[in-house]
């Protein structure tokens, strides 16, 4: 072969293998939006924590997003499931996440990263905040952004997860999680080359949840660029318990009546309650349909099956997989959702202004009215105008040559489902629902010491299929090889 060719076989390679396969998200009111078609992204999304929280194992340099073999396995499940977006709990800045970013990435899934753990002096701690916000508490969640800041498919960061569990500790804690909001915003406002989304994840404790949203909205002064202020807002919610719950029932309706005016995005950062099993996951219709076009969707808690029991799928032992009934019902249920309607955006809800600070916007259960909010603390000024050291990994994006996932892969009757493989998203789009069905195992056994998942009715059809891989030349840069 001629070396021009292979020069120009050689650069479409790389740039098929490094497509961006997400485009960068902003929000515009209530809403995130797609910066280069407009059209509005919905959060179709899952909880990934593989392990659970004993899953994050610093110690051990490990945490759910450092084994590719493992990410490329749950990539391919994802997507065929028909999620966009995986909310992942504990990471550790000093490792490297590049190929697993990389492969979600390829998959056309974001991420949303929670940048604090559950070790000591790596989060707030609600029975003392002010001890717990210090410079080294801030260097290692500013390490989380240096980390993940400049893969395309990191949609937002959670500065916070349920810190306010109670009325009791809603009493001190909110002023200095808008704190570390505005820390985390003025950090990646200058060190990353574009606008990162950060917010809070709040229990759905209901005597303090419309104050958690309106404390967290509201901007200082009325200034909209408040950075104190949430950019979006997620709620743990699990009130629509089996399929005989309604709307009405689930309380669906007093969250969308409560929600609708929001300034800034609302989303289920967990939802899917298991009282009842198998769930159906009928609650899907309900927030993707027309009823709750003010919520900006959810993500289900959670991917892997652990001692909470609300598992997608259960990883065996050996690396194997089995899925569950309730990764085939909420496929399911995913496939059902009309994309038309969940992209298109409201003029009037991408214009809606965060309303002023004030007392009177919080009622008397007890939460804060206190907004004046600490100064950072000693040495903070510093890490945020000169960075972190470099004790943390700045992540890129590398190349995905690996599409085939090597774990077996067993359906809902115990048998193998076989070429379960990523596919890599077309012309940077996000993934969505394909209307297939991962197979549920037609032939094979599970004979290699993997547990299947409880026995069920086999699936609708045959094969993973989702949209096919992309190919991207660049001439100018291609002509590096030449």
């Amino acid at each position: 072969m001629p070396s021009f060719l292979r020069s120009l076989a050689l650069g479409a390679t790389l740039f098929s293998s490094l497509s961006l396969a997400v485009r960068p998200v902003e929000i515009r009111g209530q809403d995130f939006v797609d910066t280069v078609t407009g059209k509005r992204l919905m959060i179709i999304g899952v909880d990934y924590q593989p392990g659970g929280q004993a899953g994050y194992k610093p110690q051990e340099r490990s945490d759910a997003l450092t084994d590719a073999d493992v990410c490329l396995r749950d990539a391919a499940l994802l997507q065929s499931l028909g999620a966009n977006t995986i909310r992942v709990y504990n990471v550790d800045p000093t490792l490297n996440h590049d190929e697993c970013a990389s492969i979600f990435n390829a998959a056309g899934i974001y991420m949303i990263i929670d940048v604090n753990s559950p070790f000591g002096g790596e989060s707030i701690n609600r029975a003392e905040p002010e001890g717990s916000y210090h410079v080294g508490y801030l260097g290692r969640i500013f390490g989380v952004v240096e980390n993940f800041k400049n893969y395309p498919n990191t949609l937002a960061f959670f500065a916070a997860n349920e810190v306010m569990n109670d009325v009791p500790s809603s009493k001190d804690n909110p002023p200095f999680i808008r704190a570390v909001q505005r820390d985390l915003k003025n950090y990646i406002a200058k060190h990353a080359d574009r606008t990162i989304p950060v917010g809070y994840s709040a229990a759905d404790v209901r005597p303090i949840l419309e104050d958690t949203w309106a404390y967290y909205q509201c901007a200082l002064d009325g200034d909209q660029d408040d950075k104190s202020r949430s950019d979006f807002f997620g709620l743990n919610s699990y009130s629509w318990c089996g399929g005989d719950a309604t709307f009405e029932t689930a309380g669906y309706d007093v969250i969308t009546e409560m929600f609708k005016n929001s300034s800034i995005p609302v989303f289920f950062s967990e939802y899917g309650c298991n009282e009842v099993q198998p769930r159906v996951f009928n609650e899907v219709s309900a927030l993707y349909g027309e009823e709750m076009t003010a919520l900006s969707g959810g993500l289900i808690y959670e991917y892997s099956q652990e001692e909470s029991d609300y598992g997608l799928v259960t990883i065996n032992d050996n690396g194997t997989v089995s899925l569950m009934t309730d990764f085939a019902n909420l496929q399911e249920q995913y496939n059902k959702v009309d994309i038309s309607l969940i992209q298109s955006t409201d003029p009037s809800s991408t214009s809606i202004k965060a309303p002023k600070c004030d007392s009177k916007l919080i009622s008397d259960s007890g939460f804060s009215k206190d907004f004046d909010i600490p100064e950072p603390p000693e040495g903070a000024e510093d890490l945020i105008n000169n960075g972190v050291d470099d004790g943390y990994v700045r992540g890129k994006l590398v190349p995905v040559t690996a599409t085939k996932v090597t774990q077996k892969i067993y359906g809902t009757n115990g048998n193998e489902i076989t070429g379960v493989e990523l596919k890599k998203v077309q012309n940077d789009d996000s993934n969505v629902p394909s209307g297939q069905v991962l197979n549920s195992g037609e032939g094979g056994s599970n004979e290699d010491g993997g547990q299947p998942a409880e026995p069920t009715k086999k699936g609708a059809a045959s094969t993973l299929t989702v949209s096919g891989g992309a190919l991207f030349a660049v001439f100018a840069m291609v002509a590096m090889f030449l």
